[in-house]
């Protein structure tokens, strides 16, 4: 039934260079809060929702809704769409993305589970990987190199989904439920922003929500895993971690909350300075709720705390001690390539920003 399913898939891809448009959609917004400004300007408002931002070698790579991804020149902000469809009738959502020196992947959300592989010299695509299973839904793939990647999803036996490929993603293998940490029931991952997997050097980080709000931490690549608790909210289907970023070995931060009730700001937000293993709140009760992604700004030696979500952006100064709203304008994703730029992405909208702080 499978193989029928498969043969059943047909592959439309079309691109659509949107040089003229970017004029036509250009707006920009300047917000200063205190002595912080952020400047928002829109180079695409395609009507889809965009989760998943990566970067490399000058150009920002998006992929969303509607079978759509594509790349932005970073000197020109200018956008170059392309398309995905199985069929007519069938909508395929991209919400994981990853970047390498010569490739771009993509991987769909939902049953089947499809990766493409996007060979950045020719747009030449092929599809690397088809998982069909009811349950089957990936959140989040990172790649340490042109070789060795890893995403990770929603559980399909009796643990979460992990798959690792070795040979630049031509072939994928999923991890054996004997190797990952015991299951929680109702345990998920949520593919909000393409950020709920972490990596340096060698280490890996998931982050969990649903049932347990768990990080789940490999030393070698995924070959031994350790799991460690956290004080994030957890407990029911929308609730948990979101977002995790690391700056180095050491010390990283997460965000998230309850979806369904996005003001609250209790329990939502941590950070670690060992690693993983123990998370302490930030600003408890008071700076963003329910967020979707959040990073490190670059060239801040991990001073500097950015969180986005569709309640707004978000700055802090001081490792998430206190916060500062920038704008109510709310966005999915985020990356920054310095301190300064980066780009957002959320629903029918793409924007740089450049972000304008006191040094600290």
């Amino acid at each position: 039934m499978k193989k029928l399913l498969f043969m059943a898939l047909i592959l439309s891809i079309t691109a659509c260079k949107k040089d003229s448009q970017k004029e036509e959609i250009k707006e920009v917004k300047t917000l200063t809060r205190a002595d912080v400004t952020l400047r928002l300007e829109t180079v695409s408002n395609d009507s889809i929702s965009v989760r998943a931002l990566d970067y490399g070698d000058g150009e920002y790579w998006f992929s969303g809704s509607n079978g759509k991804y594509g790349r932005i020149d970073a000197a020109t902000n200018t956008v170059a769409n392309s398309r995905i469809t199985l069929n007519e009738d069938e909508k395929i959502e991209f919400r994981s993305i990853a970047v390498t020196p010569q490739y771009t992947y993509i991987l769909t959300a939902g049953n089947p589970a499809l990766i493409y592989k996007i060979t950045q010299a020719n747009d030449q695509v092929k599809l690397v990987y088809t998982e069909f299973e009811e349950r089957v839904f990936y959140d989040s793939m990172k790649f340490w190199n042109d070789r060795e990647g890893i995403a990770f999803g929603d559980a399909t036996e009796d643990c979460l989904s992990v798959i690792k490929t070795f040979d630049g993603g031509d072939t994928w293998a999923k991890c054996k439920c004997t190797y990952l940490p015991e299951f929680i029931k109702d345990e998920a991952a949520f593919a909000a922003s393409n950020s709920n997997i972490a990596i340096y050097e060698d280490n890996v980080w998931l982050a969990t929500g649903g049932a347990a709000a768990r990080i789940l931490h490999s030393p070698d690549r995924g070959s031994t895993w350790k799991e460690y608790s956290t004080p994030m909210i957890a407990g029911s289907e929308m609730t948990g971690i979101y977002a995790i970023d690391f700056i180095d070995a050491q010390h990283g931060v997460m965000i998230g909350g309850d979806w369904n009730n996005k003001e609250d700001n209790m329990y939502n937000k941590a950070i670690t300075r060992d690693g993983g293993k123990s998370w302490k709140l930030m600003d408890n009760g008071k700076g963003p709720g329910y967020s979707s992604d959040i990073i490190f700004v670059p060239e801040t030696d991990g001073k500097e705390i950015l969180a986005v979500g569709s309640q707004g952006i978000w700055w802090s100064g001081t490792q998430g001690d206190s916060w500062k709203k920038l704008s109510n304008e709310g966005f999915y994703t985020v990356k920054m390539i310095n301190k300064t730029q980066g780009y957002l992405a959320g629903n029918n909208e793409i924007a740089s920003f450049t972000l304008s702080a006191p040094t600290l």
